[in-house]
């Protein structure tokens, strides 16, 4: 037997078919750093349009895990995929360094109570190192960015532009000094963001307290009696038994209906609408005697169960009927709500009582309690309830309640002399920060559109931003108080420019060792020099200022607003929120146009990522194991807009996705052995009609490629890229080409014209994806034939597709049809193969049954039909002239009859035809085969 093989073109390339990416991608990681593949881009960039998405900096504390793997990996291919748009697109990475979770990391290291500067100077070194872990990290996902330079909030220039920062929202009257309740920590020992308070439950001391009247006269007029028979008490409700000892008043709702109750030795008043749930959990009976609303109520006194004080009644819309008596207790300086209702009828903020000091612990003065700790002393304080007669009922409940999301223990709201950036305070000039914030929502775009909604909801119900913090490493307030009057002084915004100068050139550090002497002079003696720090939010809230237009002013053409902001759906109350208020507050707008949400990462069964659950998927590991470009796929593939489930079996379905495109690649590489672009490319017009249509449908998955770049919607990239891999590629067209390829002549223009649409859609394939796959695109584009430069990301989307002209007769709609005719032959060959009627699809003859009209378009292939169907033989005959034993198809009007050849097998090509063997010179190759050996080749037209 002849051995024909070196006649064929068979498939060559040193593309490995094994894509070992966990040892392969190290080594692209050092070759684009070695050519400088960021720095190029940016040189190349120069004059494009800018498109800035501003990094929303991670904390620099602990390892990544795959919540950071997802965030990094949607913003890497957001700017690969507006590089390859034509944009200058940089991507600079920041870090969050300032804060509590570090100087508590460093306190637990080194112990507390260390000299305040030393715990700066190692929490900066902490910061630092962690920084550099988690940068290697980042950068092994493919994350292309300015990782030699990226922002820090602790770098001296940033520390010093959030002063500055801060100092333009002094200027325009925004930041005042307050006492009001805030979110505190013992732990901490701390006012905490609303960002950093999570809910958990708890087992908390419910009891009903009866305080008794003082004001008789006054409670009977307004019930419509001349006296009282019996002793009356109010009845309150609450879980917090420790506020009680700061107890000042009592809030009632102007229009519920309230009533004295009967039960024997005393009247109690109630809400009318909870006197049964009440008398029934105190175990007593009673009748209701009279009735008057809320208002009637007001100011009415009631003494305190074991003080010498009294409690007045206060009106108040947020008592509600859900829960207790109807009437709520009141201490000021543990509530929002209890204080902003006895500031409204004139307590001062030295007549508020604060008996709780920051670790929690009563002052010692304190009657009865001092000294203890407040959760230690509730059994002690209802006991004392209970020995002075006013306990009514006592129960343990089991409730949500707010938590520190450090230390996982309770909070409280307590009221200190904090700085606050006012809400709804009229500043110097202008709109008030909520209008404008609000205003900003409604000019901001959302991805996904429910993030406009929620973020307005949140600003528009918030308080004012409590931004103080009593801690040693954060930013300053650099704020000189007046002793006497507690003003600020009259030339603050001054002295911020000359401490900010300072910080510029030491850091932090230059606020805490300055003597107010040094800018103040001979007026230092009348004022305070504070420690307050910042709110680490306003570290990251204001990196639109001192990082935009800052550290790493980027030259956007319309100023410092970012294009986009992308971060988790935890973000709206916490970096989207604070990057808001400032830039409202600064700017008068938002500092982004477009804000991209993505959820949280959960297991295969919707649950939370827990060690203790064994569930947690490593981005390190799975680096090593199956590559980054398979978690790059998995995110691509993922609707980002809700939870994202991710496992094992999960990862490992997108390994095998990622083989179909590879191998898909690699087909595409390996028949283009021999092609030279330079020489070998021909026009469109030169084509055949198959190839001129592949390369239609390349362009047209471009467009729609491009588009979902565009709008975010990678997912959709990643489905139609491995769509036409899988069908029109791999189960049509390559499927089809198999032939020409390798038997026609190596200079052909049936081989050479396949081969320009394999190049131009080899092209076009390595580009798209190339945002996501970063790392085998990278890879393909070293072997692709033709002179190129060194990284595909240095490039656009390819410009050498072509579209099907106007009025062509073998059109879309035409292939179309072609394709739907093969699927269906594919089918009926598949059963004759199960049931061993035939070995392989070339042994099948098929008769194709058909309408008028898909007879009329089958025909115009002519004999390369059979090529189209990859059978030895395919007739055409008309439907209605189908044997009874045709086989119907899923295509209306097509029939099918498939018989086995009984022609020799071609020893070349493989098919059976009737002419092997014609020539005695090749009896084993039919005459296509001679021809395309000795003579001048088979010529196709259109497949």
């Amino acid at each position: 037997m002849t051995d024909y093989k070196a006649t064929l073109n068979l498939p060559d390339t040193q593309f490995p078919m094994k894509a070992g990416l966990p040892t392969r991608e190290p080594q692209t990681l050092q070759r684009w750093n070695e050519i400088g593949l960021y720095q190029k881009l940016r040189a190349q960039g120069e004059g494009r349009p800018k498109f800035v998405l501003h990094d929303g900096p991670p904390y620099a504390n602990g390892s990544i895990h795959i919540g950071h793997a997802v965030n990094k990996i949607l913003k890497d291919i957001i700017t690969r995929s507006k590089t390859l748009a034509g944009f200058d697109a940089p991507y600079v990475p920041g870090w969050d360094c300032h804060g509590l979770p570090i100087e508590h990391k460093v306190e637990t290291t080194f112990g507390k109570n260390q000299p305040a500067d030393q715990t700066r100077e190692r929490c900066r070194t902490y910061a630092a190192e962690q920084i550099e872990g988690q940068k290697t990290d980042f950068i092994r996902l493919g994350v292309l960015g300015d990782w030699d330079n990226p922002y820090k909030t602790m770098d001296f220039a940033n520390e010093a532009g959030e002063i500055r920062a801060l100092a333009e929202m002094v200027k325009q009257g925004y930041v005042f000094k307050g006492l009001k309740p805030v979110n505190w920590c013992f732990d901490c020992g701390s006012a905490l963001a609303e960002a950093e308070v999570e809910y958990q439950d708890k087992k908390s001391e419910a009891i009903d307290v009866a305080f008794v009247c003082e004001d008789s006269e006054k409670l009977a007029a307004a019930f419509g009696l001349s006296e009282l028979a019996k002793p009356a008490s109010i009845v309150i409700w609450t879980t917090t038994p420790w506020t009680i000892p700061a107890n000042q008043a009592l809030n009632v709702h102007p229009e519920f209906d309230y009533v004295l109750v009967d039960t024997g030795d005393k009247l109690l008043l109630l809400a009318d609408e909870l006197v049964e749930s009440c008398l029934q959990r105190y175990g007593l009976q009673g009748e209701v005697v009279a009735r008057a609303k809320g208002e009637a109520l007001e100011l009415i006194r009631f003494r305190h169960p074991f003080y010498e004080r009294f409690a007045p009644v206060y009106l108040a819309d947020y008592v509600a009927l859900d829960a207790g008596t109807g009437i709520v207790h009141s201490a000021p300086a543990y509530g929002e709500d209890d204080f902003h209702s006895c500031k409204r009828y004139g307590m001062s903020n030295d007549d508020i009582l604060s008996p709780v000091q920051s670790h929690g612990v009563y002052v010692e003065s304190l009657p009865f309690f001092g000294g203890q700790f407040i959760w230690k002393a509730n059994p002690a304080i209802v006991a004392k309830l209970d020995e002075v007669g006013s306990l009514l009922k006592h129960e343990t409940i089991s409730h949500s309640y707010m938590h520190c999301w450090r230390h996982k223990t309770p909070l409280i709201y307590r009221a200190t002399a904090q700085w606050f950036v006012g809400m709804d305070k009229q500043p110097n000039q202008g709109d008030t920060l909520r209008e404008r914030a609000i205003a900003g929502i409604e000019q901001t775009a959302f991805v996904p559109a429910w993030g406009q909604a929620r973020l307005h909801s949140m600003i528009a119900g918030r308080p004012d931003w409590c931004i103080s913090r009593q801690r040693n490493w954060g930013v300053p307030i650099p704020f000189f108080l007046h002793k006497e009057s507690g003003e600020l002084h009259p030339r603050t915004t001054e002295l911020m420019e000359q401490v900010a100068q300072r910080v510029e050139q030491q850091g932090i550090e230059a606020w805490f060792k300055l003597d107010a002497a040094e800018l103040l002079g001979d007026e230092a003696a009348q004022y305070d020099k504070i420690s307050d720090t910042l709110d680490v939010w306003f570290d990251s809230g204001t990196t639109h200022w001192h990082v935009l237009r800052g550290s790493h002013a980027l030259g956007h053409t319309s100023g410092p607003r970012a294009d986009l902001y992308l971060e988790g759906s935890d973000q709206h109350r916490g970096w989207f929120h604070s990057s808001l208020l400032t830039g409202c507050a600064i700017d008068g707008h938002a500092p982004y146009r477009e804000l991209l949400t993505h959820g949280f990462v959960v297991d295969e069964n919707g649950r939370k990522m827990s060690k203790s659950l064994g569930n947690v998927v490593a981005p390190q590991e799975v680096n090593d194991s199956l590559g980054a470009d398979i978690l790059r796929l998995w995110v691509s593939s993922t609707d980002y807009s809700g939870e994202m489930a991710v496992s094992k079996v999960i990862l490992q379905r997108s390994a095998d996705a990622y083989r179909r495109i590879r191998n898909t690649a690699r087909f595409l590489l390996s028949n283009l052995s021999g092609f030279d672009p330079a020489q070998h490319l021909l026009p469109e017009t030169e084509m055949l009609a198959l190839d001129r249509w592949a390369v239609d449908r390349a362009l047209l998955l471009q467009r729609e490629v491009e588009e979902a770049y565009d709008s975010y919607r990678f997912w959709n990239v990643y489905q139609k890229v491995h769509n036409f891999c899988v069908q029109e590629l791999g189960g049509f067209y390559l499927d089809i080409i198999k032939d020409r390829q390798y038997t026609t002549a190596a200079d052909s223009v049936a081989r050479r014209s396949c081969q320009t649409a394999l190049f131009h859609i080899s092209e076009a394939l390595v580009r798209w994806i190339a945002p996501i796959l970063a790392f085998t695109a990278d890879e393909l584009w070293q072997y692709l034939p033709g002179e190129r430069n060194e990284s595909v990301m240095l490039n656009g989307w390819y410009q050498g597709l072509s579209e099907l002209p106007q009025g062509l007769e073998l059109n879309r709609e035409f292939w179309e049809r072609v394709m739907a005719v093969k699927v269906a032959v594919n089918k009926e060959l598949e059963n004759l193969r199960k049931d061993k009627a035939i070995g392989g699809n070339l042994q099948a003859e098929v008769t194709v049954y058909a309408e008028d009209s898909l007879i009329a378009d089958l025909n115009k292939l002519g004999n390369e039909l059979r090529f189209v169907l990859i059978t030895s033989t395919a007739s055409l005959a008309p439907l209605s002239s189908a044997p009874a034993d045709a086989v119907t198809t899923e295509v209306a009007g097509l029939k099918l009859k498939v018989v086995k050849s009984t022609h020799a097998k071609c020893a070349r090509c493989w098919h059976h035809r009737e002419d092997v063997g014609v020539n005695p010179a090749h009896a084993e190759i039919c005459g296509r085969c001679v021809d395309n050996i000795e003579g001048a080749g088979e010529v196709r037209h259109y497949a």
